[in-house]
């Protein structure tokens, strides 16, 4: 099809039932699990996204499974420690905003996002909170931290301690004991370049798969069922320096973060979805760039050898812009004149601009005739996670929840699709 005489819609193309299932790309139908993983930033706070408005009051809360607290951190030393013990758990909380609604005392020890997550919890018995080791910013040591078997038993000792032992530092032993049910491992990347100045060797590839086995070990020896996993590249080449076929008998489940494909790194354009459901023939790019889409990396994962129903599938909660967009193909695939950066979803459609729909690649667009915007609604998400169930798939991951509704229409979309 030439892609510029596709026709598009500011109406729906397709419902959101057809554009889950009928993508014949991907895994096979098999058993599919319902995990509903969202991160939320440990930084938000400061910006008045807290525990209580970003997880309770948007209801996101009662449609996750899984929350994902970001981030701890990976030190030069080798050992987990917190990135601002103020906001993990010195940060008095006022009544207004706990969940509970009775805030921190001067004398209570364990305040901050902790004791909120820990009331959270309290409310929402099922849910089941991680602490997400590293990021994109944060991933620096994790190759020298795990080169050894002595410093991977060293790290896992102290990932245990801090955040499952709940150990902190000048508060006591066992303060935050109860809040987090797990550990998720955010290392970008093992073997693979990511954030410049990160370390990496080639023997990462193993030394990973080691020192997750190490952490799994440990956290049996504290309580059997706490949880591990990790967040891992949509990128194949990046993928195929883990060991895939090894790897899923430590996890409980893989976070595969299948965004940022296209982005301001490409300043000039062409413009293009950053979280595509299924290659486009016509896409601009090369065959391998086509290939960065959720239908190929799940593929790609499965035909390594990880379990696929232990496979979350990424969607991202924010959009990619450009501005300077000819109004040709309702900016789709047109070059820019430069890259407006991220913008978060509740953001996106408060703008209000002319909304379409590609039933090709399953993703959705704004344009206002210079502005071309990028990302998920609430219809494009619950296709995606739709789309998850009918091939096995284990769920869906978000990044990340502070970016919203007020309301958590996205996250109760994907509920409302994985339920």
């Amino acid at each position: 099809m030439n892609r510029s005489k596709r026709l598009f819609s500011v109406l729906p193309l397709v419902t959101v039932t057809l554009l889950g299932v009928a993508c014949g790309q991907g895994p096979g139908p098999g058993v599919s699990g319902s995990n509903r993983v969202g991160y939320f930033t440990q930084w938000g706070v400061y910006s008045g996204n807290t525990v209580k408005k970003v997880l309770e009051d948007s209801g996101a809360a009662a449609n996750l499974t899984h929350v994902n607290y970001a981030f701890g951190d990976v030190t030069e030393a080798g050992v987990c420690a917190s990135l601002d013990p103020w906001a993990d758990w010195q940060k008095p909380t006022a009544p207004a905003d706990s969940v509970d609604g009775a805030g921190d005392g001067d004398a209570q020890v364990l305040k901050g996002n902790f004791e909120e997550l820990r009331e959270l919890k309290a409310k929402h018995p099922d849910l089941k909170v991680l602490i997400s080791l590293g990021g994109w910013t944060k991933s620096k040591w994790f190759s020298n931290a795990v080169l050894t078997p002595e410093s991977r038993i060293r790290l896992a000792r102290s990932c245990v301690d801090l955040f499952i032992r709940g150990n902190l530092p000048e508060s006591g032993a066992g303060v935050a004991a109860g809040v987090f049910d797990g550990i998720d491992v955010d290392w970008e990347y093992p073997g693979a370049e990511g954030n410049e100045g990160n370390i990496v060797r080639r023997e990462d590839t193993r030394n990973f798969t080691l020192f997750l086995s190490e952490l799994r070990r440990q956290l049996d020896a504290v309580r059997p069922g706490l949880l591990l996993t990790a967040a891992t590249s949509a990128a194949q080449a990046k993928a195929a320096k883990l060991e895939l076929g090894d790897i899923g008998t430590s996890l409980d489940f893989l976070n595969v973060m299948t965004y940022d494909f296209h982005g301001s790194w490409e300043a000039k354009g062409p413009t293009n979805f950053h979280s595509t459901l299924r290659a486009d023939p016509v896409s601009p790019g090369t065959a391998a760039e086509r290939a960065f889409n959720v239908a190929d990396a799940a593929s790609f994962y499965v035909a390594a050898g990880f379990p696929r129903e232990k496979i979350n599938i990424g969607i991202p909660y924010y959009g990619k812009g450009w501005k300077g967009v000819a109004d040709v193909n309702h900016g789709l695939y047109q070059p820019a004149a430069s890259a407006l950066g991220d913008k978060g979803y509740r953001d996106l459609e408060a703008l209000n601009y002319p909304k379409f729909r590609d039933p090709v690649t399953g993703q959705m667009w704004i344009y206002n005739g210079d502005e071309f915007w990028a990302y998920e609604d609430a219809q494009s998400v619950a296709a995606k996670a739709a789309w998850a169930k009918a091939q096995g798939l284990g769920g869906v991951m978000v990044w990340s929840l502070e970016t919203d509704s007020p309301d958590g229409a996205l996250t109760k979309a994907i509920a409302g699709a994985l339920k």
